[in-house]
């Protein structure tokens, strides 16, 4: 099933946008082992408790240089975490990719919420984060010629999210089947 934007699309996005909703999935496979990734997770988790901005986009790029590595893919030339996300009267921005024409990529990701300016919960940035690099995957990874928001691209993104952040009833079970015993 197609979003509604899909009959807008030319018949050149048609076929990158059926293309990237085919993809289901994308599978780790960390450069370090099997436990080189839940410790990234971990301290990216810490570094957001402490609300230190730094310290969050540290582990954050850590983080998604580990993934790249671990989809054999390069990683975002640069990532940063900003304080209070940018809204308006409608919404707030999480997250944003930017990929420059000649394919240099930026990653910007907000840590705060624009209403109350606290730390949003880790879930929520990691989802965001993870959306973003997926953005950035379709192209370097994938080698998708634009990067659509199709069912398949959510589906990459929680993906990615259950291997890295399974929920703490599906850890054991996902930890199993990746080899990612503790």
């Amino acid at each position: 099933m197609a979003f509604a934007y899909y009959r807008r699309l030319s018949p050149r996005d048609r076929a990158i946008y059926r293309r990237s909703a085919a993809i289901r999935s994308l599978e780790l496979r960390p450069k370090g082992g099997p436990d080189e990734l839940p410790p990234l997770v971990d301290a990216l988790a810490r570094a957001l408790d402490s609300g230190c901005r730094s310290r969050v986009q540290t582990s954050a790029a850590r983080l998604l240089a580990a993934v790249a590595a671990g989809l054999d893919t390069s990683g975002v030339d640069r990532l940063r975490v900003l304080d209070l996300r940018p809204s308006d009267a409608v919404s707030e921005l999480h997250g944003l990719y930017e990929r420059d024409e000649d394919g240099r990529s930026q990653i910007t990701v907000w840590m705060r919420t624009a209403a109350q300016a606290r730390v949003v919960a880790f879930r929520t940035f990691m989802r965001t984060l993870l959306h973003e690099l997926c953005h950035h995957l379709d192209y370097e990874l994938l080698g998708l010629a634009d990067s659509f928001h199709t069912e398949g691209f959510f589906a990459r993104e929680s993906s990615l999210m259950r291997q890295l952040a399974p929920r703490r009833k599906q850890q054991a079970a996902v930890q199993l089947e990746l080899g990612w015993g503790r």
